[in-house]
């Protein structure tokens, strides 16, 4: 019992989960390209929100997923949401990937025209800025990376979009140099 006292009240002060964001005290703070960590950046941080709208979008034959993406977020005015599920298949894909461990980060581009599944996609607006992850798989492999444009979509695409309340700030969420 006195585990489950200690466990409640660390987490009751924030202490085992991070930092909650109320102010940004530090956004300001830059980290050297080299440099594997900032003591000014908190090893954790947060922010509490809510759905204001959920949107389920399709997407037809042919179409750039992640230029579809961008479509819906530039026509319905998004400022930052969760990119919560996708799936459907695609005629080609076009994704990145991390392809070092140390910093600076250097990035790896696959390209393929081979029809593949959608098992997920998933990701952030950030800003107004797209963000998205896929998962593609045949009967041979499965990958995943950073969506590119250059995935076309093969019979559909449909992507769920949940739309953070106004006033939500994910500011250098993906923000790689905030470490």
């Amino acid at each position: 019992m006195k585990h489950v006292i200690i466990a409640s009240l660390l987490l009751a002060s924030g202490f085992l989960f991070g930092q909650k964001i109320e102010e940004e005290p530090f956004f300001g703070v830059e980290t050297a390209d080299g440099m594997q960590n900032n003591p000014e950046v908190p090893d954790l941080y947060y922010t509490s929100t809510c759905f204001k709208q959920v949107l389920v979008s399709r997407m037809k034959h042919g179409v750039d997923i992640l230029e579809g993406l961008r479509q819906i977020v530039e026509k319905e005015q998004i400022r930052n949401a969760v990119i919560i599920t996708g799936i459907g298949s695609a005629t080609c894909y076009h994704v990145h990937v991390v392809d070092n461990q140390a910093f600076p980060v250097k990035e790896a581009f696959i390209r393929k025209d081979v029809p593949v599944d959608i098992t997920n996609i998933s990701g952030y607006v950030f800003d107004g800025r797209v963000h998205a992850h896929i998962t593609l798989s045949d009967e041979h492999m499965a990958i995943g990376g950073h969506l590119e444009p250059g995935t076309r979509v093969f019979t559909f695409c449909i992507v769920t979009i949940g739309i953070l309340e106004e006033g939500t700030s994910l500011k250098r969420f993906d923000d790689k140099n905030l470490r």
